[in-house]
């Protein structure tokens, strides 16, 4: 008897779904093979002027919306910009948050703590990289009327969402950093957001420079960050 593409549960139509099936040899190579693959995967802080066509980007933003959310609320807006004027204005007002926190805000154990990544207050990748994507959370929903309903689980939903864009963006070949100037109001007001939303992540976006050096690190071994109860 074949299986029905669609049914009733609760009263919401359920479409069938078929889920990837491998053998367990094959699963251990292909979750090996992805480790390995992901694990290439390191932020740049800079970025060739090549451009990078929109359909990549698009594509890159599709896949990060295929994020699980809170009541499948979706709650983010993946704002995409290549106009280097908006960049540029961007870079000025991100870089006065920088200085106060590099000045003011930080810590001394904090600054401490990055002073092996070589991170300051300058952030050329802003203007430099061909596009930049800002992920916001849209902390509720406005209604036609005006009205407001809350999203659930926004933060969490969002965040996934930002980890399965920084893997889209490197399976397409290219290098992205995760930027959070704090605050980031700035880049609502920008970009003219609506009240509801919030700035959460800015990934700058493009191919890494030529002889690109990043920081030599040490990524914590499979004892440090597991337990497993058997």
């Amino acid at each position: 008897m074949d299986t029905p593409e669609t049914k009733m549960v609760k009263g919401y139509e359920h479409v069938n779904y078929e889920p990837l099936r491998y053998e367990e040899n094959e699963m251990l190579e292909r979750s090996r093979d992805y480790f390995n693959w992901l694990n290439k995967r390191r932020s740049v802080r800079e970025f060739s002027d090549t451009p990078v066509p929109k359909e990549i980007i698009e594509n890159i933003i599709l896949s990060a919306s295929t994020a699980p959310s809170g009541a499948h609320k979706q709650p983010w807006t993946f704002c995409a910009i290549s106009n280097a004027n908006l960049k540029s204005k961007l870079r000025k007002a991100a870089e006065v948050e920088e200085k106060l926190g590099y000045e003011v805000r930080m810590s001394d154990r904090w600054k401490e703590d990055l002073a092996h990544l070589g991170t300051d207050m300058h952030k050329p990748f802003i203007e430099n990289a061909p596009w930049l994507i800002i992920a916001f959370k849209r902390v509720y929903e406005i209604d036609d009327d005006g009205s407001r309903h809350n999203n659930y689980y926004v933060n969490e939903s969002v965040g996934i969402a930002c980890g399965m864009m920084i893997s889209a963006i490197h399976n397409a070949g290219l290098v992205t950093l995760t930027h959070t100037p704090s605050p980031m109001n700035f880049l609502a007001k920008l970009l003219e957001r609506p009240a509801n939303e919030r700035a959460f992540i800015l990934f700058p976006v493009g191919y890494a420079k030529d002889n690109v050096y990043v920081p030599k690190l040490d990524r914590k071994s499979i004892d440090e960050i597991c337990h497993f109860y058997e």
